[in-house]
């Protein structure tokens, strides 16, 4: 098809209606059709919510598309040796990359037609060009959709046999967010950190921590993560009640004594830690939680019980696996407030549970809130 010899009018209404991998596909066969492409689409490449570089511990990544609730598959970045007799090449980024096309599994393992599951391009690479071509194909995305998407990096682990440590490359304007698990008796504590102090302050890290033996350094950037989520043993390996400083925690953990937690919140209220945090929610599975205790102890303030407290929730920093997009909502009569700058939190204590929500209001705002 001649489809640069149609009119304009023809030309849109073809993008309009062609699927983002296909979109892509198509950038690559000239300068020109990749700029009709971008003049075209722009509107459509803002409903793009994210484009996700998905990793496990091959560090091979798959390239998604995140749109309305959708994931579109893109391409795959793989190590590979030899050239095979249907590679073909591209000038990417000024860089020279080997592509080929892969049939998607999913047509065989579900039995469906080809037209619903059509090939991807694979991109594939020597070891020693890793970083290279990565950096390449990442600055075509962001030449082609633009740096108003948000870009992630997820690297995730699905075994607890061996320690993993993720490849996480220096790309412009990426995100990254990492999945770790850290056995009894974890004795790479060195590794860990210096992968810590190596890599950008994380978005995200989901970790599973039952090590016992070693605790992290007070200064280690895994406290700056904007989220954690963590499923530990002891809720100071690593310590989130008491050096985290990012925006949002969930934490379970087996053990933990109110003490730790009232400490944590007569902290935030002098304004001395926890600046940044709008949410932190923790389950301590080995016991309960003394809501009047924890409450007295902090001089928590009440509201009339007759009244509709308002809810707190906010979107989270990581959705990890596509869950709820948002946290766990607060609706509680119970509440502290900075001294600092007069900022309120909610507090909810429901058994082994604890929620803490910081609103972005004052406490006089706050109260024209509630019903």
């Amino acid at each position: 098809m001649l489809f640069l010899k149609y009119p304009y009018l023809v030309q849109r209404e073809i993008l309009e209606n062609m699927e983002y991998p296909d979109l892509f596909m198509l950038s690559f066969v000239s300068k020109k059709t990749k700029k009709l492409i971008k003049s075209t689409q722009m509107n459509r490449f803002k409903m793009i919510s994210s484009i996700k570089y998905d990793t496990d511990r091959t560090d091979q990544p798959y390239v998604y598309i995140a749109h309305e609730n959708s994931n579109d598959q893109i391409m795959r970045i793989v190590e590979d040796k030899e050239t095979k007799k249907d590679d073909f090449q591209l000038s990417i980024s000024g860089k020279t990359i080997n592509f080929r096309l892969q049939e998607d599994d999913r047509n065989s393992r579900l039995e469906l037609p080809e037209r619903f599951f059509p090939p991807y391009p694979v991109i594939t690479y020597k070891p020693c060009d890793k970083e290279s071509v990565i950096t390449s194909i990442h600055n075509y995305l962001l030449d082609f959709f633009g740096t108003s998407v948000k870009y992630l990096w997820q690297a995730q682990d699905f075994k607890d046999t061996d320690f993993y440590i993720p490849f996480v490359s220096q790309l412009q304007s990426v995100s990254f967010c990492i999945d770790v698990w850290l056995g009894w008796n974890f004795e790479e504590m060195a590794r860990l950190e210096n992968f810590f102090a190596s890599s950008p302050t994380l978005k995200s890290i989901q970790m599973y921590a039952r090590t016992t033996s070693q605790p992290f350094n007070p200064k280690s950037k895994f406290y700056q993560a904007e989220s954690v989520e963590i499923d530990q043993y002891q809720h100071t390996v690593p310590d989130i009640l008491g050096k985290f400083q990012g925006r949002q925690a969930f934490i379970r953990c087996a053990e933990c004594k109110r003490s730790a937690l009232i400490e944590f919140m007569n902290r935030w209220k002098s304004g001395e830690e926890f600046q940044n945090l709008e949410y932190l929610k923790i389950e301590i599975f080995g016991g309960e939680v003394l809501q009047n205790e924890i409450l007295n102890a902090v001089e928590a303030k009440h509201l009339d019980t007759t009244k509709q407290p308002p809810t707190h929730s906010v979107p989270k920093v990581y959705n990890w696996y596509n869950r709820n997009p948002k946290t766990d909502p607060i609706t509680s009569h119970s509440y502290i407030v900075r001294q600092t700058d007069n900022r309120v939190a909610t507090i909810l204590i429901q058994w082994n549970t604890l929620t803490f929500g910081v609103w972005d209001a004052t406490e006089e705002q706050f109260l024209r809130m509630v019903d």
